[in-house]
């Protein structure tokens, strides 16, 4: 009985030495660093209150393959098109801007596709609650 006694009490000394809290000497992946700058929670409250519009993959596509460019100005439009839809309850929006067409998720302030007026011949745009021109 005290030989398994002995064993335990040996275990548990290499157990705390496996696990000291101290650091080897001259292993620097051991050591502490000092880490300055911003807290994540800070870092995420700037990210969460940055309320610009996002483009999804497929709207990207859509805007390369198409040829579209935005400008600021057309940007901050786009912006305020979907925030108009977000009070009036519209989830998803239908946003024409001179000859240019989003459709937009407004609850994830997300760019779903976009068009030129010459796209939008015969075209039907399905699952859009409201549409917003900007």
């Amino acid at each position: 009985m005290s030989d398994f006694k002995n064993m335990n009490n040996d275990y548990m000394i290499r157990r705390s030495q496996v696990v000291s809290p101290k650091p080897v000497s001259g292993d620097s992946n051991n050591s502490k660093t000092n880490v300055t700058g911003p807290s994540f929670n800070d870092v995420l409250s700037k990210i969460k209150s940055i309320d610009h519009v996002k483009f999804s993959k497929h709207a990207m596509d859509r805007l390369s393959s198409r040829n579209i460019e935005l400008s600021d100005d057309e940007l901050g439009r786009i912006n305020n098109g979907v925030d108009k839809a977000k009070t009036k309850g519209v989830r998803e929006a239908l946003i024409m801007m001179d000859n240019k067409v989003f459709v937009a998720s407004v609850q994830n302030k997300t760019i779903i596709t976009a068009a030129l007026d010459e796209q939008l011949k015969d075209n039907v745009f399905t699952n859009i609650d409201g549409a917003v021109i900007v």
